[in-house]
């Protein structure tokens, strides 16, 4: 897990009031990262749970295959539109 900074118990003493300010978006910006490295966990959990041997990966790989499939059939479907209009 990332490695969180505690601004509240940072001696503030000779701080910048700017410098403050950067620790709070880094403080804001590690707990958002751990958020999302939360979800991107569950989702690999649910991800595997379904059947994806791979997780995410072969989640991702299905979802582009179906993508793909589905785009090739769109063309093929104009391309019989076109021919019937000439």
């Amino acid at each position: 897990m990332a490695r969180r900074l505690h601004v509240l118990k940072m001696p503030t003493y000779g701080v910048s009031m700017k410098n403050k300010d950067l620790l709070k978006k880094i403080a804001k910006m590690e707990s958002i990262n751990d958020q999302l490295a939360a979800e991107l966990n569950y989702l690999e959990h649910l991800a595997r749970a379904l059947g994806f041997a791979e997780g995410l990966k072969t989640l991702k790989a299905a979802a582009l295959e179906m993508l793909e499939s589905e785009h090739k059939r769109q063309v093929k479907t104009e391309e019989g539109d076109s021919k019937i209009e000439s």
